[in-house]
């Protein structure tokens, strides 16, 4: 991970600990205005493919976002020859969000995570999200995708690679105001059957654990919402042991 891309391209630093913080405060114009509603959490899916069992493309289920106002992230965590950008039904224009995140645990460069976002996007009914899989059609994968309703700014950003433990725990975001805290774990071992459960008020909205014989992609995906500016991080609880790539976002809506 050599930096950020794009508008966060200036706003990466790396902590003593190794751990890589995105710090977008400074780098993504408010949208919003002083009556602007409040910022919460929408509409959300999570499209897995299993190993061997793949499809070219990986098309979300439909979900239905407002037509404006709302912020979107999505995921593409899988073979990291599957390269190429997202694409929604609505023709928003995703902007990846720091790099590519590599998997360790004796992968190599095989798998990675890939995160993107939209500030101010179109929607309406029917809404996906469609990743070609241009390197490995029927490879793996998980693909979260998530509406922030009313979000004009993704405020702050920390990802982090925690290692092999039972409880791992994310970088800190900083808020300052009304937020969504986004957070999205996702498992670096060769286990079938996992748990993982955030703590610090966070509540899962979907995953991906209990995996089939012929494996995928673990994830997780949690939210919680705050009221007032702070500085707010979590930490995931899960069995067996293992290491995790893990991101917390905060939007705001100005």
């Amino acid at each position: 991970m050599q930096g950020c891309r794009d508008y966060v391209a200036a706003c990466c630093r790396y902590t003593a600990a190794g751990t890589l913080l995105i710090s977008v405060a400074g780098c993504m114009p408010a949208q919003g205005t002083p009556d602007a509603p409040t910022v919460s959490l929408g509409a959300h899916t999570l499209q897995t493919q299993s190993e061997g069992l793949g499809t070219n493309p990986v098309v979300t289920d439909p979900i239905t976002t407002q037509p404006r106002g709302s912020s979107l992230i999505v995921f593409n965590g899988g073979y990291s020859s599957n390269a190429l950008d997202p694409i929604d039904s609505y023709g928003n224009r995703w902007k990846q969000l720091g790099n590519d995140v590599p998997f360790g645990n004796g992968y190599g460069d095989r798998f990675n995570v890939k995160a993107y976002v939209v500030l101010a996007a179109k929607g309406g009914a029917g809404h996906t999200v469609t990743f070609l899989k241009n390197g490995n059609a029927q490879g793996e994968i998980s693909v979260p995708f998530v509406e922030i309703k009313n979000a004009g700014v993704l405020k702050d950003v920390s990802q982090t690679y925690a290692p092999t433990g039972t409880v791992m725990t994310s970088g800190s975001v900083t808020t300052t105001g009304p937020a969504t805290l986004i957070a999205v774990w996702w498992g670096d071992g060769g286990i079938k059957r996992m748990s993982a459960a955030p703590n610090n008020g966070f509540a899962v909205i979907d995953s991906f654990l209990k995996l089939p014989d012929n494996s995928g992609v673990q994830c997780a995906v949690a939210y919680k919402q705050v009221a007032t500016a702070g500085k707010y991080n979590v930490s995931w609880t899960g069995a067996p042991a293992q290491g995790a790539i893990l991101w917390l976002l905060a939007f705001q809506s100005k």
